[in-house]
């Protein structure tokens, strides 16, 4: 089906409150999604959200979902994100399975319907070199993972840790998510010089070994109510300092995500909600 060039038509879902624009490029010509992409995600101008996924026929895999973000750039992943975009698949009529996957700029990953309005993924494993985060932080040996480094930024030294799900996460430990100065601190560790693409970044209070408490700043985003690679990196962060057992629920401002990393050698399974929210058609600027 052709859209109109003036308007198209699009479905608004959450994931842990992660929300997320999903466009059709399966059964609709869409137009160049850059130039549009800020203003469909603009709160107050679009019709706003975390993130914009659009659907396309993959090479790699049946479906491929790609990924904005609010400022225009493009991300590698999205795990809330692709928890509502195999549940809209599924709604869309594009598939009826219980395992699709889907690709992605990180290569292929697998959700699988794990309960009603429940969806588990496989995330694969975790990308702890330096080099590969990519981080110019390094630890003892030089492809030693960047673990409870020192960085100074915004005027204090924090401790960090870096690691890769696919795209840059630095996780950083505090006594009261709540009290984070996020507002400061995000943006001078998203743009820090030792993330050369920028990094997603997750601050982390201990409430036990089987709970954790996530607050995000997103790259490209700012503040968000969720990041589930987010909580993947603060999930293998916490068991590698030994922080948490080797399955550990994540509370996040816009939910609880259960992640389990039976080995240092396994994947990493997320666990978490989706849920749609609204359909509608949205008015392009200049229509």
């Amino acid at each position: 089906m052709m859209s109109s060039a003036a308007s198209l038509p699009f479905t608004k879902m959450h994931g842990a409150g992660n929300d997320v624009v999903i466009l059709d490029g399966i059964r609709e010509t869409l137009p160049e999604i850059d130039p549009i992409a800020a203003y469909l995600l603009d709160r107050r101008l679009g019709i706003g959200g975390d993130q914009l996924l659009v659907a396309r026929r993959g090479s790699d895999a049946e479906f491929r979902m790609e990924i904005w973000n609010p400022d225009g750039s493009r991300a590698e992943m999205c795990a809330n994100g692709i928890r509502a975009f195999y549940l809209w698949l599924r709604e869309s009529g594009h598939s009826d399975a219980e395992v699709v996957p889907v690709e992605t700029l990180k290569g292929v990953v697998t959700p699988r319907l794990a309960g009603p309005g429940l969806v588990a993924v496989d995330m694969g494993l975790p990308i702890l070199e330096p080099e590969k985060v990519p981080t110019t932080l390094r630890g003892a040996a030089p492809d030693a993972p960047a673990l409870d480094l020192p960085l100074e930024a915004a005027g204090v030294t924090l401790r960090a840790s870096a690691i890769s799900i696919g795209n840059p996460h630095c996780v950083v430990y505090v006594d009261d998510v709540d009290a984070v100065e996020i507002e400061r601190l995000g943006p001078a560790l998203e743009h820090h010089a030792a993330f050369p693409n920028r990094t997603n970044v997750e601050f982390v209070q201990v409430v036990s070994r089987g709970a954790l408490r996530q607050r995000t700043w997103e790259r490209g985003t700012g503040e968000t109510l969720a990041c589930g690679s987010g909580a993947c990196a603060v999930g293998v962060a916490s068991m590698l300092l030994g922080h948490s057992d080797r399955e550990v629920e994540i509370e996040l401002r816009g939910g609880t995500l259960r992640i389990g990393w039976p080995s240092d050698d396994a994947h990493i399974t997320m666990t978490g909600p989706a849920t749609r929210v609204f359909r509608g058609r949205v008015d392009l600027p200049g229509s």
